[in-house]
Order: C-alpha cells, then sequence, then structure tokens
C-alpha cells in the first residue's frame, strides 16, 4: 500500500475528506521523524515502536575492485512491531 492508497482506504473508512486525510497522515509522519531526530521514541501501542539507533563504523571491500572502504558511525531509523502485529498474541 502506498501513500495515496492509505489516504483513500482511511478517508472511505472515517467519512473524511481526502484533502484532509492527507493532512493528518503527513502531520503523523512528520511528527514520528522530529521526534526521532531528536533522538525520542515513538511507541504506538498495539502497532510498535520507532526508534532510532547507532550503526558503528565497519570496513567494507568493493566486491568488484577488491577496494577497502571505511563506513562511518551512522544513526539509523529502526521499527520493531508489536506482538499483536506479528501476530504473537491477540
Amino acid at each position: 500500500m502506498n501513500k495515496r492508497e492509505l489516504v483513500l482506504t482511511v478517508a472511505k473508512e472515517t467519512g473524511l475528506n481526502k484533502r484532509d486525510v492527507e493532512r493528518v497522515i503527513k502531520a503523523l509522519v512528520d511528527s514520528i521523524e522530529s521526534s526521532l531526530v531528536k533522538g525520542n521514541k515513538v511507541i504506538l501501542v498495539g502497532f510498535g515502536t520507532f526508534s532510532v539507533v547507532k550503526r558503528k563504523s565497519r570496513i567494507i571491500r568493493n566486491p568488484k575492485t577488491g577496494e577497502t572502504i571505511k563506513i562511518p558511525d551512522r544513526k539509523i531509523p529502526k521499527f520493531v512491531a508489536s506482538k499483536v502485529l506479528k501476530g504473537e498474541t491477540r
């Protein structure tokens, strides 16, 4: 499902117009993004947890040239699905 399909589905389920639903979805995504940028977790009970984790630097090798490249430390977003979403419990 892409964003357009999500907007259409939510609009149909809620009876809201597509423009309002699109603004709500944009606000939700923007809020999650700004919270993650600040280093905070976002927990949506029954859905999952968004967080930022630090990936350590590492050395990789280009298979084509054999050249080694150092990848620096960086922060990456992470999502862990809830038990309900994973189907582990209901």
